[in-house]
């Protein structure tokens, strides 16, 4: 059985919130008082965890409203708020059209992320749940990446459609969405080949197989971008990229148990205005789970 969702997302988090913990411990360890070190500190704690320069100033500077306005006593009074603050910058939970059916959403991403890994996850969830999932194998440069896809496919006893290596990529997504209304599939997954945001030529053939996806698709088209969490700030450049080229409607935050600046999902929140909708914190099918801003900020300050 899945862990329950704060003890699973805690051990998950736990180098970010080790971190940030400690550091949060170091600064009350030197006093009560709500002097400009505190805050000063309290900032550079936050943009350590990769929040952001300017989200960590604006979050301490509410810290600080709260903290006249409510009268907050010391230091660990203004922490304990610091949760509160924290899923606040993440907004009101978002429409989560992975759960929506039928939606047919295409994968993309940069090589290495965890794409087709979280493909095959969502996938085995979803057929679990009664789902009738088809998968389309449109990354036709990896060989790799279309026997990972199908290996996946017979774990979540879902039908693929595949083509050659080397074959259009758009001309598998024309294949998988004809085959999506034969079937009458309601989730349909389309992995796409990794690429390197920087690379004019492979953005412009995802661009291309987006607008297969959108002429033939027989459903509503959602594109998810996975992103891996231990490149933090790094990742930023490419999601914006991505998002030029292929409007992102959602994204997918992997590897989360193999970084210390798990605040890497508030930048992306704030500075894409893209929603998160599933977060990874292992290697598990069960490890891919829908995000909850609460419970994430809790757990990233060890508050809960």
């Amino acid at each position: 059985m899945p862990a329950p969702w704060a003890s699973w997302l805690g051990d998950g988090l736990a180098r970010t919130r080790d971190r940030l913990a400690g550091q949060i411990n170091t600064i009350l360890g030197r006093g009560p008082e709500l002097g400009p070190d505190f805050w000063d500190d309290l900032e550079a704690a936050l943009i350590t965890a990769d929040v952001g320069a300017v989200a960590s100033a604006e979050i301490v500077g509410r810290l600080r409203t709260l903290a006249a306005r409510d009268a907050l006593p010391d230091a660990a009074a203004v922490v304990a708020r610091l949760a509160d603050e924290l899923a606040a910058e993440l907004g009101a939970p978002a429409t989560d059209f992975l759960s929506e059916r039928p939606v047919t959403v295409l994968v993309v991403g940069v090589n290495g992320t965890g794409k087709t890994t979280t493909i095959g996850k969502l996938a085995k969830v979803a057929s679990d749940a009664g789902a009738r999932v088809l998968l389309g194998s449109a990354d036709t440069f990896r060989a790799a990446a279309d026997e990972q896809l199908a290996a996946w496919s017979d774990r979540a006893g879902v039908e693929i459609v595949r083509a050659e290596r080397g074959s259009d990529p758009a001309s598998v997504v024309f294949d998988t969405m004809r085959r999506a209304r034969e079937s009458a599939a309601d989730l349909v997954l389309v992995d796409t080949a990794g690429r390197l945001h920087t690379k004019a030529d492979l953005m412009a053939e995802l661009s291309k197989v987006a607008r297969v996806a959108e002429r033939e698709s027989p459903y509503p088209v959602r594109t998810l971008l996975v992103m891996d969490a231990t490149t933090g700030q790094n990742g930023l450049s490419q999601a914006r990229t991505f998002n030029e080229t292929v409007p992102i409607d959602g994204i997918a935050l992997t590897k989360l148990d193999g970084t210390a600046k798990g605040g890497i999902v508030i930048a992306v929140v704030r500075e894409l205005g893209v929603p998160v909708l599933r977060i990874g914190v292992g290697e598990g099918a069960d490890d891919l789970r829908p995000f909850d801003a609460a419970e994430f900020a809790r757990a990233l300050t060890g508050a809960g």
